[in-house]
C-alpha cells in the first residue's frame, strides 16, 4: 500500500496483480515523506517508510454494520494486530481501512487506484505461487477444493459493492493503463516498471483455458461473481 503527499495518490494493493513490482518502482519515484507498507520478503530496491503510527480504532471497531460475523471478526483481528504493533498501514490494507486513518482533505483529494485481473488466470497464479511455497506438493485440484482464492473485490469496494478508488486498472492492459495513471500524476514512466517481482512461481504457461475443467471454471465464477460483474469478466 502506498500514501504518496509528493504525487498525491493512494494505492490500494490486491492480489497477484504486479502489486509488488508496481511498490518497488514507485518506491524510487516518491519521497521520503510518503507511506510505504513493506513488502514480505523483501524485494530490492523497495522501502518501506512511515508506516507506523498511532490512530483512532474505534470507528473501525463499531463499523460492524452490514457485514457478515466472518468478515467482522477478520477486520476487527486486523485491527487489533495493527493496534499492538502500531502499523497504521499494512501491506494489502483495504481501502475502506485506509479511509477511516487519514484525514478527510487527503482521501477525498488524492487519486486513489489499484489493479484487478482475470479471476481465473488470476487464480491459477495465486495457485503457483501456494504450490511453489508448499514444495510443490499442492495439486490443483486440491487447491480449488479448498475455496481460499485470492478475491480483492472488498479491498476496493464498500459493504455495498460500490467503488472506493478513483480507477481499477486492468492488469491484462497494464502498461497502458498504468502509463496514463502516471502520466495524469506527473510521474516518470517510460512504458516499464523494470522489474517483475515474484513471477519466478509460475513456470507451466499454458494458458488458463487449457487448465481448468468445467467444474473448476464454475466454482470460481461462483467465487468471483462480484468481479465478474463489475469488471465483465469472461472465461
Amino acid at each position: 500500500m502506498i500514501i504518496s503527499h509528493k504525487y498525491k495518490f493512494i494505492f490500494i494493493k490486491t492480489v497477484k496483480t504486479a502489486g509488488t513490482s508496481i511498490e518497488v518502482f514507485l518506491s524510487g519515484c516518491c519521497g521520503d515523506n510518503d507511506i510505504f507498507t513493506p513488502i514480505i520478503p523483501h524485494v530490492k530496491p523497495h522501502r518501506a517508510r512511515n508506516y507506523k503510527g498511532l490512530w483512532n480504532p474505534l470507528p473501525e471497531l463499531l463499523n460492524t454494520k452490514d457485514q457478515s460475523v466472518s468478515r467482522s471478526v477478520r477486520n476487527l483481528y486486523a485491527t487489533a494486530r495493527a493496534i499492538l504493533g502500531r502499523d497504521k498501514f499494512y501491506n494489502h490494507i483495504r481501502a475502506s481501512v485506509v479511509r477511516n486513518r487519514v484525514p478527510e482533505d487527503i482521501w477525498n483529494s488524492y487519486f486513489k487506484f489499484c489493479v484487478e485481473r482475470n479471476p481465473w488466470d488470476k487464480t491459477l497464479s495465486h495457485y503457483h505461487m501456494l504450490n511453489y511455497r508448499s514444495g510443490g506438493n499442492l495439486s490443483f485440484n486440491d487447491y480449488m477444493l479448498r475455496g481460499k482464492f485470492c478475491t480483492d473485490f472488498p479491498k476496493y469496494t464498500d459493504t455495498h459493492g460500490n467503488l472506493l478508488v478513483d480507477k481499477v486498472v486492468q492488469y491484462e492492459s497494464l502498461q497502458s493503463e498504468l502509463s496514463d495513471v502516471f502520466s495524469e500524476l506527473g510521474i516518470p514512466f517510460y512504458g516499464s516498471l523494470g522489474v517483475n517481482a515474484k513471477s519466478e512461481y509460475r513456470t507451466d504457461r499454458r494458458p488458463y483455458q487449457e487448465v481448468f475443467s468445467d467444474t473448476h471454471r464454475q466454482i470460481i465464477e461462483a467465487a468471483f461473481s462480484s468481479e465478474i460483474k463489475m469488471h465483465g469478466y469472461t472465461f
